[in-house]
């Protein structure tokens, strides 16, 4: 199951990277580029033709100003041509052309309709509300980053704050009395933390009190431990513009196996195994079991719907 929605994601027109496509200075789709006899081969053609060729993403747009842009107008020249000509011979009636033309246009309409729902699903609107709903889960809560002072005795924690009300830096009053070894070196510094990344005693001393200020001291296990708050901050989740790829791949994805998996239930489906497949199924008389034979030709490449 999952294998065929990747396929169909794959393998449907347009961009599910992309809610807007912007195409300030391109052609429009529906712009006439060639009158081939009575028909005419569009922009929209030929931009199909260049995402399957490789020439542009998903979503992009190949500029009329491009070398490219013209060899493939020419291209779906010859295409059409040959279309033409067979249609005159009558080849669309021939029970090959039938079966391709039958794939093909299944394909097409699958597509379609994934357009169809892709387009109604994946909106803005949904991609905004799902990244607040993520964002809202994922935020992390307010950080403080402070320096720390480790010593054994309340009367040792007193008279730093005394050295420290006197001016003396409290990054300097750590490298020469803190005891804690893992950050008296730098200062006493211990970076950016939650609450839930230190000892509850400390987390509760730093989250209540002011940037700037010598807070404690506070008894724990190891001692007495004394704080100099040096910043608070909220933490911002990724910006919209981030995430948004990810978030429509995501929407995409969930609204083709949504709808997949509603066709499925809905749908009345039989297997029929490899070896009954010349037979004929009860029920069934008018189905067409497509077994080809050993003088059958290779499959043409897809039909483009130009």
């Amino acid at each position: 199951m999952a294998s065929l929605v990747v396929l169909l994601l794959v393998s449907a027109c347009g961009s599910p990277e992309t809610v807007e496509t912007g195409t300030a200075g391109l052609p429009p789709p529906d712009s006439a580029v060639a009158q081939v006899e009575q028909t005419i081969i569009y922009n929209a053609g030929v931009q199909r033709e260049a995402f399957a060729q490789g020439l542009i993403e998903e979503g992009g747009q190949l500029s009329a100003d491009d070398p490219e842009y013209g060899r493939i107008v020419e291209e779906l020249i010859d295409q059409r041509l040959l279309a033409i000509e067979a249609r005159r011979r009558g080849l669309q009636n021939t029970p090959e052309a039938r079966r391709r033309l039958a794939a093909a246009e299944e394909r097409i309409l699958g597509n379609i309709l994934l357009e169809t729902e892709i387009a109604e699903q994946v909106t803005e609107e949904a991609a905004l509300r799902l990244y607040s709903e993520q964002t809202g889960l994922a935020r992390p809560g307010e950080q403080i980053r402070a320096r720390h002072i480790l010593v054994d005795t309340r009367e040792a924690a007193d008279a730093i704050i005394g050295l420290a009300n006197d001016g003396r830096d409290f990054a300097e009053l750590a490298v020469q009395y803190s005891t804690d070894i893992a950050t008296r070196v730098q200062g006493g510094d211990l970076g950016y933390f939650s609450r839930d990344g230190v000892l509850p005693e400390i987390a509760a001393l730093a989250f209540s009190s002011e940037q700037g200020e010598i807070a404690g001291p506070v008894e724990t296990a190891s001692g007495w431990h004394l704080l100099y708050i040096v910043d608070r901050r909220s933490p911002e989740g990724p910006a919209f513009e981030e995430m948004r790829g990810s978030i429509v791949r995501f929407l995409t994805f969930e609204t083709i196996s949504n709808l997949v998996d509603h066709l499925r239930d809905s749908a009345s489906i039989d297997l029929i195994e490899p070896e009954a497949s010349e037979t004929t199924v009860p029920g069934t008389a008018d189905i067409v079991l497509d077994t080809p034979g050993d003088d059958d030709e290779p499959d043409a490449p897809a039909d483009n719907d130009n």
